[in-house]
């Protein structure tokens, strides 16, 4: 079974994925050489394990990174199949060129000396920035990633907390190396900093809100959200767990001003109502974000 998404060669869409994996990659080794790596700070991942081994055995990060990244994508695809495209290979090798490159030409002093804090959230923003490119493009990082895919094939306990527990070893590695007790805490703040930085690069910046309405003023608040609101909606019959009455639910999704404008509109026409508001990630479809592919 393929997993790979294969894409026309030259098509508008491959030059936009793979020069998003160019920029992201530039990026993603700019974050480690001007904040993470001349702090000493062990971000999970192979660049963890290389920034330890640059400091302990003197080994270039991005060639050390590289010599991981390369048996592990070949013992993914011989354990858990194609899952790995010529993206994500193009991706790491491009890091570690750039990582090294940079470090050539530019140095190993930091670009914030002083704050080691300050240097931390910096370079975990800019390094969300490019990982967050190399998403987007269908690629992945490679490394820890197919260790924990290997071993949920293996053991079945799920992918986020085997990353995570991969992630936690690296840095207690680090801890080891370096015997400084700072290091983990710098480090489990990069790593959150940097999930938090993707989120908001792959899901976008959503203020859109889902709403749940159960009221007896159902005609009236239809007419709020189709005339006023210019939005829709679905009624769900349910029926309620105390009375065991029938009632009617409407739910609706509305932009955050539209849901404070329905808010109040319901307050007063029905001060009983019953509504449970949700934060929507992404909306997909008429009114929001399209669902048509993207053309090549």
């Amino acid at each position: 079974m393929a997993f790979v998404i294969k894409e026309k060669l030259f098509s508008k869409r491959w030059f936009l994925h793979y020069s998003m994996i160019v920029v992201g990659a530039f990026i993603l080794a700019a974050s480690f050489v001007l904040f993470i790596t001349p702090h000493k700070i062990v971000p999970g991942g192979v660049y963890g394990i290389a920034i330890v081994l640059h400091y302990l055995l003197g080994t270039p990060v991005g060639a050390t990174a590289l010599a991981f990244d390369i048996p592990l994508t070949i013992l993914g695809l011989r354990i858990i199949g194609p899952r790995f495209g010529a993206k994500t290979v193009v991706g790491f090798v491009l890091t570690a060129v750039f990582n090294d490159s940079l470090t050539y030409f530019y140095g190993t002093e930091p670009l914030i000396k002083d704050d080691v804090l300050l240097s931390s959230i910096v370079g975990a923003v800019v390094m969300g920035v490019g990982l967050g490119l190399i998403f987007k493009a269908r690629a992945t990082s490679g490394g820890t990633d197919i260790i924990a895919m290997i071993l949920n094939k293996y053991f079945h306990i799920p992918v986020g907390k085997l990353l995570i527990m991969v992630d936690s070893t690296i840095v207690l590695f680090g801890f080891v190396a370096f015997e400084d007790w700072k290091i983990p805490f710098y480090s489990l703040i990069v790593i959150y900093i940097v999930g938090k930085v993707l989120d908001t690069i792959l899901e976008g910046v959503n203020y859109d809100k889902v709403l749940f309405i159960i009221s007896d003023k159902v005609e009236e608040i239809r007419n709020k959200i189709i005339n006023d609101l210019s939005r829709s909606g679905t009624y769900i019959p349910i029926k309620g767990m105390y009375r065991e009455s029938d009632k009617t639910m409407i739910f609706t999704v509305v932009s955050r001003r539209e849901m404070t404008i329905l808010q109040d509109f319901i307050s007063n026409v029905d001060p009983r109502a019953f509504v449970t508001v949700i934060n929507a990630h992404e909306i997909l479809g008429e009114g929001f974000k399209t669902l048509k592919p993207e053309k090549d």
